[in-house]
């Protein structure tokens, strides 16, 4: 089996349903057969939300005090355009927004939001990495 590659992230939220009537307003669908977490396919790996002392509790960490935003989750779009629009419907879902989409140093577009527990997402578009049909790295 190959070493290089993640299987799921787990986000550890503050209150798990308000995450995700955040995610399902940007059109996220999540599974939801497990109580305490919701996992969102992402066609080969998966995203989970599970609450912070319960994430705690099973890293062996009970009590810990779990923090957000040293990482960056990103989503790369066709088009700058298309970066814009997810960029408008994640601030009407209740983002935060931290850096307004712009032409960005690399030769790209970019901007950053915090979901409703300052996880961060990055919107971008990469001329550099072309897209399939389903949004994935081609």
């Amino acid at each position: 089996m190959k070493p290089q590659r993640i299987t799921l992230v787990t986000l550890g939220v503050r209150d798990l349903d308000r995450s995700k009537a955040f995610y399902a307003a940007l059109g996220w669908q999540g599974d939801n057969n497990n109580p305490g977490v919701v996992f969102y396919d992402l066609g080969g790996m998966k995203m989970g939300l599970f609450g912070l002392d319960p994430l705690a509790e099973d890293q062996g960490r009970p009590g810990a005090t779990l923090g957000t935003g040293a990482m960056t989750l990103a989503q790369n779009f066709d088009s700058p355009e298309a970066v814009d629009a997810a960029f408008a419907l994640a601030l009407e879902a209740g983002a935060t927004a931290l850096k307004a989409p712009e032409a960005v140093f690399w030769g790209g577009y970019s901007g950053y939001f915090a979901d409703p527990d300052d996880h961060v997402w990055e919107l971008a578009h990469n001329p550099f990495w072309p897209l399939d049909a389903d949004g994935k790295l081609a």
